[in-house]
């Protein structure tokens, strides 16, 4: 249902989540292509997909609209491997904004150790 509006949009995202490297990045997507597709119940088209390890790690209780668009980036080649790589959050508002975010790997001094997780 939504897999030919986020096929339309691919080649952008590749772009932008190379880009996300450096700075989050937004992508204001067509209202129109979504509500042609018919209202949303409850959660609306709004959604956060979080990637982790080349899967998404947040898709029970998903949408359809977000379930659609992690199956579309993990068809892509050079997404799914980009995705495999680091961690990445994509979000999508209820403006219809899609935003691209990669997550800092947390550096061993940064990361908390087991013992000091055990001793709170």
């Amino acid at each position: 249902m939504y897999t030919h509006i986020w096929s339309k949009y691919i080649s952008v995202i590749r772009i932008l989540l190379k880009r996300a490297a450096n700075e989050p990045q937004s992508l204001q997507l067509n209202i129109s292509d979504f509500e042609k597709t018919g209202p949303q119940k409850k959660t609306g088209f709004k959604f956060t997909l979080e990637f982790r390890n080349g899967r998404v790690d947040n898709l029970a209780g998903l949408s359809n609209p977000a379930k659609e668009l992690s199956s579309v980036l993990l068809l892509d080649p050079v997404i799914s491997d980009l995705l495999e790589q680091r961690e990445y959050h994509l979000t999508m508002t209820s403006k219809f904004v899609l935003g691209i975010q990669l997550v800092p790997e947390l550096s061993k001094e940064e990361a908390p150790s087991l013992e000091t997780e055990h001793a709170e």
